[in-house]
């Protein structure tokens, strides 16, 4: 019901982020988000990768040459409402406040990215392939990497179900 919503939902200004001047709205503004994880191994440069800009174009791609598939790659216009709980989720998550100086280096078994360009602020994050939370638990930097590894993962669960949704021609059968 939430992502109809916000799928379906015009221009709706977040609550939580309160603006003082057109300035400080314009400078908000702003936004680019995008995703990266994968690895190059057996089956090749195996990935997964989307982007968000701020005129609501999400691109999606998804490449695993395992049994011969194909790249996918999906592309769509969602509503301002979305692009605002994405900006309102990477705020909540405080994630611009960390520093990826001591997470685990990208090593042959993957890489992940997560840049975010929001308001003034331009960041990006890189670090190994987070295969659970025992490795975040292991890292130099538990706390940090606690709340990129939670923020990634909320964002491919929405991204995900957004695809999805706007691509299922008959999801529930009749």
């Amino acid at each position: 019901l939430l992502l109809k919503r916000l799928c379906a939902t015009p221009s709706v200004h977040s609550q939580s982020i309160k603006m003082t001047s057109p300035i400080e709205t314009e400078a908000l503004d702003e936004f680019y988000l995008r995703y990266y994880v994968g690895h190059k191994g057996k089956f090749g440069h195996e990935f997964m990768e989307f982007e968000l800009s701020p005129s609501g174009k999400l691109r999606y791609a998804n490449n695993s040459n395992y049994k011969q598939d194909s790249m996918i790659r999906k592309e769509v216009f969602v509503s301002p409402a979305v692009v605002e709980e994405v900006k309102r989720i990477i705020i909540e998550s405080e994630i611009t406040k960390e520093d990826d100086q001591n997470w685990k280096e990208p090593d042959k078994e993957g890489r992940q990215e997560l840049e975010i360009k929001i308001g003034n602020e331009h960041i990006a994050f890189t670090c190994a392939e987070i295969g659970s939370l025992l490795d975040v638990n292991e890292s130099s930097d538990p706390e940090g990497l606690r709340i990129f590894y939670y923020l990634t993962m909320d964002l491919k669960c929405l991204m995900f179900s957004l695809i999805s949704l706007h691509f299922k021609i008959n999801p529930i059968p009749k």
